[in-house]
């Protein structure tokens, strides 16, 4: 079992940035690929980056955040984070961190296991 708790959320203008916190409880937080994924209102859960499991330096990202966003892991502080520049009024969502069974990281939200509870990016024009 992992417990996820996101922060880091709020209201920003468009080309502003931020940064979103994951921290982890419970089992060996390197032990799960992790998963940054938002859901804007009407709209499906969507993938945002995601992480492979313990030392690994791969990390995946979806087409329409390349380039913009940065995810990364912070092993002994069992934190990951995603790191949001140049951001865009369609960025408006909950976003949520996710943690999977398994070495390499998914892109659907069933591939994961636990979900943090979200926080709400709001970009404005």
């Amino acid at each position: 079992q992992v417990q996820l708790v996101e922060s880091g959320g709020g209201l920003v203008q468009a080309g502003g940035s931020l940064r979103l916190s994951c921290a982890a409880s419970g089992r060996t937080f390197s032990s799960y690929a992790m998963g940054w994924f938002r859901q804007a209102p009407g709209k499906e859960r969507e993938f945002v980056a995601a992480a492979n499991w313990r030392g690994s330096r791969t990390y995946y990202y979806a087409d329409s955040v390349k380039g913009r966003v940065t995810m990364s892991r912070d092993n002994a502080k069992n934190t990951v984070y995603l790191q949001m520049t140049s951001l865009k009024p369609e960025d408006t969502a909950v976003y949520y961190c996710a943690a999977s069974n398994t070495i390499t990281a998914g892109h659907r939200p069933y591939e994961y296991d636990y979900w943090g509870q979200g926080t709400q990016v709001t970009v404005s024009s």
